[in-house]
């Protein structure tokens, strides 16, 4: 288990953080190496071409439990989350490639290699991670709640996403543009790693990707 944790000097005490607003945690599955080149290549292409940041304005990921509002002290959020994790094996992801879902595009990493039946490794692990930190939780003053729903919750790997709610008139042409690049990416990879990430914003209300900020705060790895 690897366990990156930020300890903060006592002599830079001055620049801590506090609890709460205006930070958000979202626990993430990543992506081997190769699939995150892949993302990244995508992303990077939508921005340069289009100015599209929002997928981008993350690191490549597979949501488990996204934008939380836990005003915990981290150790708290760390220590639930490596009591769900716990015993919980890898599994293998397949990504059956680029789909629509919402506004946007993603790599569909839901179903197994059948591309029908759902990978329930996934989303009993987004289960347990969501047990674990709703306790945690607190409404937040501002966004919409981000609670994790079985019913609803699909893996992917985010291409293009919240850009689009305000140009859905370029929708179409990004498509096109997307499915024309030679980007590869893997058929499968090994979900092994799940990391916790601390995001802020200067307007979570808002368009919120044009100023979001993110740091690593934690890494564990299931066991093989």
């Amino acid at each position: 288990m690897i366990t990156n944790t930020i300890t903060v000097p006592a002599a830079n005490l001055r620049f801590g953080r506090g609890a709460g607003d205006p930070y958000r945690y979202g626990v993430y599955l990543r992506p081997d190496p190769a699939t995150c080149a892949a993302v990244t290549a995508v992303t990077g292409q939508l921005k340069a071409q289009y100015g599209f940041v929002s997928a981008g304005a993350f690191p490549p990921h597979a949501t488990l439990v996204g934008s939380r509002h836990l005003p915990a002290p981290e150790a708290e959020i760390i220590a639930a989350v490596t009591e769900a994790v716990a015993d919980v094996p890898a599994f293998t992801v397949h990504n059956a490639g680029v789909r629509r879902q919402g506004v946007g595009l993603v790599y569909d990493v839901h179903h197994l290699a059948d591309g029908a039946t759902p990978n329930t490794a996934f989303s009993d692990l987004a289960a347990r991670i969501d047990e674990a930190v709703t306790p945690l939780d607190e409404p937040a003053p501002n966004p919409a709640e981000h609670l994790f729903d079985p019913a609803t919750f699909r893996a992917h790997l985010s291409l293009l996403s919240h850009d689009m709610y305000v140009r859905p008139d370029l929708f179409e042409e990004a498509q096109e543009y997307v499915t024309g690049l030679p980007v590869a990416f893997p058929p499968t990879f090994l979900g092994d790693t799940v990391t916790l990430y601390r995001t802020r914003s200067d307007d979570w209300t808002g368009r919120w990707w044009n100023t979001l900020a993110w740091e690593h705060v934690h890494t564990w790895r299931l066991s093989h």
